[in-house]
């Protein structure tokens, strides 16, 4: 498979991957192979969600709010 990127992003994938010392064919790889794995962890965090909605386990907007407070006072 070939990708063509523009020539600015081309120029900072050239960069990021010589200052990593690595291949940009590599650094591309491991970069798309981390936001599959992120997207993965994003849609199972997101059913999670939803069940523990429907099971009733949420909190209020206010309550969120307190929690913050409590949490963020010295």
């Amino acid at each position: 498979m070939e990708v063509h990127f523009p020539p600015e992003v081309e120029a900072k994938l050239t960069h990021s991957a010589a200052q990593q010392g690595r291949n940009p064919d590599q650094l591309v790889q491991d970069v798309v192979s981390r936001y599959f794995e992120e997207e993965t962890r994003f849609v199972e965090a997101v059913k999670r969600g939803e069940e523990a909605l429907r099971r009733g386990e949420y909190l209020t907007h206010e309550q969120v709010g307190e929690r913050l407070q409590r949490f963020l006072q010295p």
